[in-house]
């Protein structure tokens, strides 16, 4: 098992890709800390993998709450998966302060906090040689844009840029630094997107919308949380011991390609 004695914690660890992350890091031997607002998440109640730890992500206490939690149990943190995060199908000029606020708060707050906090428990981590993983979650969107979707691609386009000044900053403590940048991966969050105002749509419906998001990419598919978590896994294991400071694009290739030449 590739991650045999390491300690994980996942924010977001109850929605559609945490618990695929969740699930995946268990099945390699790692202990698991699922963090998420509520035990069911954005799939509902459920047997769920991991130990359900209690998280909101853009409040400091809690998270100085949760890293003393892990402290007591197991002294240490191997790998930090930074999955929370929010969607809002609006532009800016239909995107209200508060929900501005809210977007910034879960995706880049969040990853700001969890991380400050976990550094000491990283540290202790990477000891004798070994290195810890820092994994966030960016998008293709903080490449490209995604019509409807103005605050995300901002919030994401910042956990880019702080994914790099954290690889440059705690790499020489041993402390790897990377982020995950999915396209469409088939979670909650993408059925909603399907049915909201930023899937331009048109009226069609939610069949039609899939297949013809199926089609634009090279791959005639859109990826699945596995995909996901498989890709987590290695970035997690000592097989990525040189991997650090990188932009991970999984997509299909959607991004590859030029849009208006696709036949």
């Amino acid at each position: 098992m590739m991650l045999e004695g390491k300690v994980a914690l996942v924010t977001g660890g109850r929605g559609g890709i945490g618990r695929a992350i969740c699930a995946r890091l268990m099945r390699e031997g790692a202990t698991v800390y699922a963090a998420d607002l509520n035990e069911g998440g954005s799939l509902g109640a459920g047997t769920a993998p991991g130990q359900f730890l209690r998280l909101d992500v853009a409040d400091e206490a809690e998270v100085i709450a949760a890293m003393a939690e892990v402290r007591e149990a197991a002294g240490k943190l191997d790998i930090l998966v930074n999955a929370a995060g929010i969607e809002i199908e609006k532009t800016i000029e239909h995107t209200t302060l508060e929900e501005w606020n809210r977007s910034f708060a879960v995706n880049v707050t969040g990853t700001f906090l969890t991380s400050k906090h976990a550094l000491p428990l990283m540290r202790a981590a990477a000891q004798g040689g070994t290195t810890a993983s820092l994994i966030n979650f960016g998008s293709y969107d903080g490449f490209i844009a995604d019509p409807g979707l103005a605050a995300y691609c901002a919030t994401k386009g910042a956990v880019h840029a702080l994914t790099r000044a954290m690889a440059c900053d705690h790499g020489p403590e041993g402390i790897r630094v990377n982020a995950i940048c999915p396209g469409y991966i088939d979670t909650p969050m993408l059925q909603s997107f399907f049915t909201g105002d930023g899937s331009g749509g048109g009226g069609k419906g939610i069949d039609e919308l899939q297949q013809a998001v199926r089609d634009v990419h090279p791959m005639r598919s859109y990826g699945t949380p596995d995909d996901i978590a498989n890709l987590v896994n290695w970035l997690a294991s000592d097989e990525a011991r040189y991997a650090s400071g990188q932009l991970w694009v999984l997509d299909g290739g959607l991004s590859a390609q030029v849009q208006q030449m696709k036949l």
